[in-house]
């Protein structure tokens, strides 16, 4: 669901990236009011779970792959505009140091994965759990499973749009090619099935997990018991060599030379569209989780430890200039 460079029009990319703007900045406005200080890092690790998340990629048959996202996981855990704010740190970070995800289509991968996911799968979490409080659990797993959807829903839009409204003086478009009538079933026969429910388990396993070993951080009412968070960050770092076992890439993530070969829904395009050709570039640190000169797997589990990091330590930076809470202060002394 990571929309690369040049599949969207910068003109896309910039209407998308201006609705964040405001979005970001409220979120930012209220995890400063609702999140305290002692709590911030723990924004970091759930940025850590989505990031990580992200890197288990699942075969689809007929050469796709796709993976979860855990964005309804962290607004169960967090709120919705924390979630929204972790998730899209955690979309940066994978597109300035991993490639994936473009710079330019940054907004509209947020759009999607920060905003619509976690917002939708958030209310659809709210009105569950009034009807089946006792299974909260399940309430989530579903709402993950609407979010995911959703957000995939959207990123088919942005793609089939841009052949409508962006094309060549021979009628060739000029970024994705592919109409709403392709992009649409492309996008959500995956989701609606291996996708969504990968989405639902990985949401499901990490709060049965958390509601047995740090049952504070689930049920909001302190931050300690924080080392069986950080036990299951090293469980998934250590085997995320196991989305390398998926063989192909996501629909909608081909480099621009691999797009004139594809061939989806008897539409064989035959064409590279100019405006991917010729468009922005960025050269990613560690493309594709790869690291120069490391056999494939130690390269993945490295770019799995540096962007854990990297967000685990953002959220501390972040916290370090927020005012101490009194509540935990007594809390810490009582």
């Amino acid at each position: 669901m990571h929309i690369p460079e040049n599949y969207l029009s910068p003109s896309t990319c910039a209407v998308l990236g201006a609705a964040m703007v405001p979005v970001w900045l409220m979120a930012v406005h209220k995890v400063r009011r609702e999140i305290p200080r002692e709590k911030m890092p723990l924004l970091g690790i759930g940025a850590a779970f989505s990031f990580l998340g992200m890197m288990f990629n699942i075969p689809l048959p007929g050469g796709t792959t796709g993976h979860a996202v855990g964005g309804t996981l962290l607004a169960v855990l967090f709120g919705p505009w924390s979630a929204c704010l972790t998730v899209s740190i955690a979309l940066l970070i994978q597109a300035l140091f991993f490639g994936d995800g473009g710079i330019l289509a940054f907004g509209a991968n947020c759009f999607n994965m920060a905003l619509v996911m976690p917002f939708s799968g958030w209310a659809v979490y709210r009105g569950l759990i009034r009807v089946m409080p006792a299974h909260p659990t399940a309430a989530a797993g579903i709402g993950a499973y609407v979010g995911i959807n959703l957000a995939a829903l959207c990123a088919a839009v942005e793609f089939g749009i841009q052949p409508m409204l962006f094309t060549d003086a021979a009628g060739q478009a000029l970024y994705c090619p592919y109409p709403l009538q392709i992009s649409i079933p492309a996008m959500m026969v995956g989701h609606l099935t291996l996708f969504g429910l990968a989405e639902i388990v990985f949401t499901m396993a990490v709060l049965s997990y958390l509601h047995k070993t740090a049952p504070a951080l689930t049920d909001g009412t302190g931050i300690k018991g924080s080392r069986p968070v950080y036990a299951l960050l090293a469980l998934l770092i250590a085997g995320t060599p196991l989305g390398l076992l998926a063989a192909g890439t996501a629909w909608g993530e081909w480099d621009p030379e691999e797009l004139a070969g594809q061939d989806f829904l008897g539409n064989a395009l035959g064409y590279t569209p100019a405006g991917m050709e010729q468009g922005f570039s960025f050269e990613a640190l560690f493309p594709d989780y790869a690291v120069a000169g490391m056999p494939e797997s130690f390269g993945y589990i490295l770019s799995a430890v540096i962007g854990t990091a990297l967000l685990v330590i953002l959220f501390k930076i972040f916290a370090s200039f927020l005012p101490r809470s009194a509540d935990y202060d007594a809390q810490a002394h009582g």
